[in-house]
């Protein structure tokens, strides 16, 4: 996976450095957090959280059966899945948290915590229909949820110190 997001990114950004007839090393530079973002992520979510003989296990893809697991219901068995629940909760709403920060931060157009908070959703939307693929991992309505509601923690953190950040270069500048 860390090698087809990262050979994916290469050739998006390739493409547009093909269309622009430059690179943009700042713009690129910039870009990197959001690249953590999604390694990170994809490291939590598709991979097995034990290793295997001392090494991250294998994402495992077999067509004869797909798809995957799937909750829709939201909040359906959220404290019922198992012992480890809370680090559920908690981790679905904290692996996005980043993306809240990150991506307003780079992406100039999330320029509202509702729009940084729209895009955590479509990544989130994005992981939990890709899980389908994998007979291993479930698509979970729960997840989804909290993982917005993580992203729209990282946006409001973050429009909240630019509100601040903003107010005090006024009041200097005044």
């Amino acid at each position: 996976m860390l090698i087809f997001i990262s050979a994916a990114w290469l050739v998006v950004r390739g493409f547009i450095a093909l269309k622009n007839r430059r690179i943009d090393w700042k713009r690129e530079l910039s870009l990197i957090p959001v690249y953590i973002c999604l390694i990170v992520i994809a490291r939590i979510v598709y991979f097995p959280k034990a290793l295997e003989n001392g090494r991250i296990g294998y994402l495992r893809f077999d067509a004869s059966r797909m798809p995957g697991g799937i909750q829709p219901v939201p909040f359906a068995r959220l404290f019922e899945k198992y012992g480890g629940w809370l680090i559920n909760l908690i981790g679905n709403i904290a692996i996005f948290i980043p993306v809240g920060i990150a991506w307003p931060l780079t992406f100039k157009k999330l320029n509202s915590a509702l729009k940084a908070t729209a895009a955590g959703f479509a990544l989130s939307l994005f992981i939990e229909v890709s899980q389908l693929l994998f007979y291993e991992r479930t698509s979970d309505a729960n997840d989804l949820i909290l993982n917005t509601i993580g992203a729209f923690i990282g946006a409001a953190v973050f429009f909240a110190v630019r509100a601040v950040r903003n107010k005090s270069k006024k009041r200097k500048a005044a």
